[in-house]
């Protein structure tokens, strides 16, 4: 139901977007939501009434599409459809519409200083003036059809959103610092469930892991993180369809630990089929974890009432590149690994491998020469299934300039291949 108010504000209560997550060039709300609009801004919140989203509605906004997205850990990511359209736009190499430009240190193949556009931030003070007339409005005792949404709204002030982020990280034990590229399906809105801690390696080129040798959480930890989640995202839980089970290398953790948080998350946060989509799981991998992983553990994923998404990080399959970025695996580990990828892939229906590799300016020229061939070879038996993801190393000074390496690897390659965006929760 719709007010329009004399401050020019139409306050959607409650608003229900389609159930089922599909790829589109244009913003498509989710699930159920509550939404603001003035004449120049449109502001959504969840059902806890946290704000989520920002876009603008006047003609000088960049693109109808772009919009800033709050996340769990409280960043504000602002999604633009870049400067190019067509194949050889956003869409062709990130694998969406849409870029995330993130506000802290990453890895970006294509930079966009949206913080330098007066129209775009704007948009931040535009929500500060929202916020101060509802609370005006609220203690005047306006809008009565809407004033529980408008309580929640000013119960979730910038402080207490700083403080609900920290807390979801009491709460798992960890900031989960990095998520999977495979997480772009769910728009990157994923409940983390940490299983493990630390890595079994610990390369020099990684800037997200944490230097704790693996160690896996108490059965224990994990069914209190579950009570703990379950309340902390409260109303809001009908709204996720995706579980991250982490941090770094949960694939290690094995069979009995990743079923069991797979099975009690399910179970404890609803999750249900929507329409055909089955919700979606999602952990790490690493090349070591994945050829100890025994046929056993794949058929029971693939039981599982999820859609499983493990991301192996491969890296290399040159050997001079793997030891300048000190990883402790051989290239025949890797080629190995590869290939078991492929035949998982091609029998289960449920779950999908996918990879990642680097780039960069100073790797050996064997790394991009290897990939190339490696991925032009690839046996694959469904096109669609396994994606690679080409992850600029950090410190790269020439992001942008890899673009057309990425497009020729693209093109001959018999799997998918996209950018990987490190992107935290």
């Amino acid at each position: 139901m719709d007010f329009l108010q004399p401050q020019h504000l139409m306050i959607s209560i409650e608003k229900e977007g389609p159930e089922k997550r599909v790829k589109q060039s244009f913003p498509l709300r989710f699930g159920r939501y509550s939404e603001i609009r003035t004449k120049d801004f449109e502001f959504c919140f969840n059902l806890n009434g946290e704000i989520k989203s920002i876009r603008g509605l006047k003609p000088d906004w960049p693109h109808p599409a772009e919009q800033f997205k709050r996340t769990m850990g409280n960043d504000w990511v602002y999604y633009t459809v870049g400067d190019k359209s067509g194949h050889e736009g956003v869409v062709s190499w990130m694998g969406e519409y849409y870029l995330p430009c993130l506000p802290y240190p990453s890895n970006p193949v294509w930079e966009i200083r949206y913080f330098s556009n007066p129209v775009i931030m704007n948009a931040f003070a535009e929500w500060s003036q929202l916020f101060a007339n509802l609370y005006m409005a609220n203690s005047q005792g306006m809008y009565p059809h809407a004033r529980g949404l408008i309580e929640r709204i000013l119960a979730n002030d910038d402080r207490v959103l700083y403080e609900r982020s920290q807390e979801l990280n009491r709460i798992i034990g960890a900031r989960v610092s990095v998520l999977p590229p495979d997480t772009r399906h769910a728009d990157y809105d994923v409940i983390p469930l940490i299983i493990s801690d630390g890595c079994l390696y610990h390369c020099k080129f990684c800037c997200v892991k944490s230097d704790q040798k693996f160690q896996k959480r108490s059965k224990e930890n994990i069914q209190e993180q579950i009570t703990a989640l379950k309340h902390y995202f409260g109303a809001d839980l009908v709204n996720y369809h995706a579980l991250f089970l982490g941090n770094h290398d949960a694939l290690a953790a094995g069979e009995d630990f990743i079923c069991f948080a797979a099975e009690e998350a399910y179970n404890a946060f609803g999750f249900r089929q929507r329409m055909d989509q089955r919700p979606f799981l999602y952990l790490f991998g690493s090349v070591g974890s994945f050829l100890r992983s025994e046929p056993a553990l794949f058929e029971k994923l693939n039981r599982l009432p999820f859609y499983t998404y493990i991301n192996i990080g491969f890296e290399s399959m040159d050997p001079d590149t793997l030891s300048l970025i000190g990883k402790p695996v051989t290239s025949g580990q890797v080629k190995e690994a590869f290939e078991k990828m492929m035949e998982i892939n091609a029998t289960f229906d449920r779950m999908e491998i996918t990879g990642n590799f680097i780039a960069g300016d100073n790797l050996s020229p064997g790394h991009d020469n290897s990939l190339a061939l490696l991925l032009k070879h690839a046996g694959a038996k469904r096109k669609s299934k396994g994606a690679i993801y080409l992850s600029p190393l950090k410190d790269s000074p020439k992001k942008r300039e890899l673009l057309p390496r990425f497009y020729t690897i693209k093109e001959e390659s018999r799997l998918p291949v996209f950018v990987y965006l490190i992107q935290r929760l």
